[in-house]
């Protein structure tokens, strides 16, 4: 039961390598990193466009 009990156990070392990982390596893993790039892009233009057709609409109701 010893054996059993003391490979159930991580040892220290390994239990903490997973926590020594930067946030950005943690995120990263999740997300590429061109992914995050495009949805800022993206996010940016669309916000750019929109405020694009807002103006129009303001300018176009002082006209009349």
């Amino acid at each position: 039961m010893s054996s059993t009990a003391e490979q159930a156990v991580p040892e220290q070392g390994q239990a903490q390598a997973p926590a020594q990982r930067t946030i950005r390596e943690r995120f990263e893993s999740k997300f590429p990193r061109g992914l995050i790039i495009r949805l800022i892009a993206y996010l940016f233009v669309g916000h750019l466009f929109a405020f694009f057709v807002y103006l129009l609409f303001v300018l176009g109701g002082q006209n009349q």
